[in-house]
């Protein structure tokens, strides 16, 4: 049977990156943003429910999902976000826990930015490790990276978990407010963990 680990993090703290590092590790990674991002894509499996529910103004013309509309919609409306969430996250849980079966490493990594706030991962992982850094670079780096406007990041990190309070739900932690050497030695060391775990 395979052996989860569940990785979280608030926007911009480097779940990516360290996710990365243990693939390169041999860990077997499956990224719930990915398979989002495959469902919502043009042809994309999720689009004919999505247009359905929300019309076709939230559609890209290429006939994804207008990304940018729909964030400021389930921003301002809780409902429609319980209705997007709805039709997306069953699909997401059964694409990711799928994949994951299949996987031949000794470990996956289940990547789900929203792992305490969804619910849906909690009985399948074994531990959850958080990604942390300073609030300061989460907004510096989601900036950068999605060419956010610092309210805008704000924004999205005011409707997720609290840091304290995915803190304190973690069973591991990695802090990435270092240098890619520091993050390096963090997963080297959880991964020998989670192989001593995982076969034991």
């Amino acid at each position: 049977m395979t052996w989860y680990v569940g990785l979280t993090g608030g926007i911009g703290s480097g779940k990516t990156s360290v996710s990365r590092l243990f693939a390169e590790l041999g860990a077997g990674v499956v990224d719930t943003d990915e398979i989002t991002h495959a469902l919502t894509a043009p042809d994309g499996v999720a689009i004919p429910a999505i247009r359905r529910e929300f019309g076709d103004e939230f559609m890209a013309p290429d006939g994804a999902l207008d990304r940018a509309a729909m964030r400021r919609l389930i921003f301002e409306d809780d409902a429609a976000k319980a209705h997007l969430e709805a039709i997306l996250h069953p699909m997401i849980r059964e694409r990711a826990l799928s994949a994951a079966a299949q996987s031949a490493a000794p470990y996956v990594m289940l990547v789900v930015p929203l792992l305490f706030e969804s619910g849906n991962y909690r009985e399948a992982v074994k531990r959850v490790l958080v990604v942390d850094c300073d609030e300061e670079l989460q907004v510096a780096r989601t900036m950068q990276r999605a060419a956010l406007s610092e309210g805008q990041v704000q924004a999205i990190m005011s409707h997720q978990l609290s840091r304290e309070e995915r803190l304190a739900s973690a069973d591991d932690l990695i802090v990435n407010n270092g240098n890619l050497a520091d993050l390096q030695q963090q997963v080297h060391a959880l991964h020998q963990v989670y192989l001593g775990l995982s076969t034991s």
